[in-house]
């Protein structure tokens, strides 16, 4: 089978990334995973992602790592610039997963895990030729 070449970024105990590199495995998916806290955020990646799904759905306010910041941090949090800063200095404000789903620069990328817009974005990923 041909597989796509699939990069999931996260972090691996988070609920959400385990589910959706379960799904993918279970797909047969050729995935490579980054895990934002040994490796941290690729710093030439955030600004493609800021730029194609912008600051506010990659931004995580719901969850812990923002609940603990202090309101000033949050503040400065409100714009492109400030979000982008707060999730190179701490990658748990990403939402997760983040999905690359082919190699180069033009391949669809998500944000979360939902099966039917990750079969989507399955069907129509760049496949390698068969070696």
């Amino acid at each position: 089978m041909n597989t796509p070449d699939i990069t999931l970024y996260g972090i691996p105990n988070c609920d959400t990334v385990k589910k959706a590199r379960a799904w993918l495995a279970q797909q047969g998916a050729n995935v490579r995973f980054h895990d934002f806290r040994k490796d941290g955020v690729p710093a030439g990646q955030l600004p493609q992602w800021l730029a194609r799904l912008g600051w506010q759905a990659l931004l995580n306010r719901r969850g812990t790592t923002w609940r603990r910041l202090d309101p000033e941090t949050q503040a400065n949090a409100q714009n492109e610039a400030g979000a982008a800063a707060l999730m190179l200095a701490q990658p748990s404000v990403i939402k997760r997963p983040v999905v690359q789903w082919g190699p180069d620069a033009a391949a669809p990328i998500t944000v979360g895990f939902d099966e039917a817009a990750f079969a989507r974005a399955l069907a129509g990923a760049p496949a390698h030729p068969a070696k």
